[in-house]
């Protein structure tokens, strides 16, 4: 495969390189302009390139960052097998890695957390939360495509930005206090599926949607 330089490089190309040689500037520069031009003097490019690369600006940059982050992160669990753990190692090891991979960028998240915490980004962090759980369950072998799809996303997803905020701040040796916040989140998660499953699989007690729809047509007096 042809490696091109940055200089050389589209604009979708260049996104996910430029946002990486971002991250040294980030913690003093914010998620700005002015750190995109610094990382861009790195790669040599073009003065004022690195500035078209990030149209919507800030929030942006915080999208691309995520979007590198999940492929990074996508290509590490690849690696590591995960279809042939147990379901909870998955999720643990997919949320360990996405988090030890960002050690060094501790005040790139925070700054990215700031910044899709304003109100007008509400739903570019949604969909951003939404994209990272569907990568770890696209890499743990996950192929279902009934409404557990969205249950096991929303579940992970929520595992994981609890977790994210603890560790954002943990100071703890080897981070001890991040991954048993991640256990006891986990313990609680596979509590509920096994509660979820058992309800489920007894359609003595389940009711049936037919025939919830069709009281709602025909009331029973």
């Amino acid at each position: 495969m042809t490696e091109f330089a940055p200089a050389e490089m589209t604009l979708d190309e260049l996104r996910p390189v430029l946002v990486e040689a971002m991250l040294p500037h980030v913690p003093f520069d914010g998620w700005s302009d002015k750190a995109a031009e610094a990382a861009g003097a790195d790669l040599g490019l073009p003065a004022g390139r690195a500035r078209i690369v990030f149209p919507g600006g800030a929030a942006d940059m915080v999208t691309a960052y995520i979007e590198f982050a999940d492929a990074r992160m996508a290509a590490a669990l690849d690696a590591q097998n995960l279809p042939a753990m147990k379901i909870r190692d998955r999720i643990t090891t997919a949320v360990r890695t996405r988090l030890e991979q960002a050690t060094g960028e501790r005040e790139a998240v925070r700054r990215a957390m700031n910044i899709f915490g304003q109100p007008q980004n509400v739903a570019l962090s949604a969909r951003a939360l939404w994209s990272t759980a569907d990568a770890m369950w696209r890499a743990a072998g996950d192929t279902a495509t009934d409404y557990n799809h969205y249950t096991k996303r929303l579940t992970l997803g929520g595992v994981y930005a609890s977790t994210l905020l603890i560790w954002l701040d943990d100071e703890s040796g080897g981070l001890a206090d991040t991954w048993a916040f991640l256990d006891r989140r986990i313990g609680n998660v596979m509590s509920f599926e096994k509660a979820k499953a058992k309800w489920l699989g007894n359609s003595d007690y389940r009711p049936s949607l037919s025939r919830f729809l069709g009281r709602l047509r025909y009331p029973v007096a």
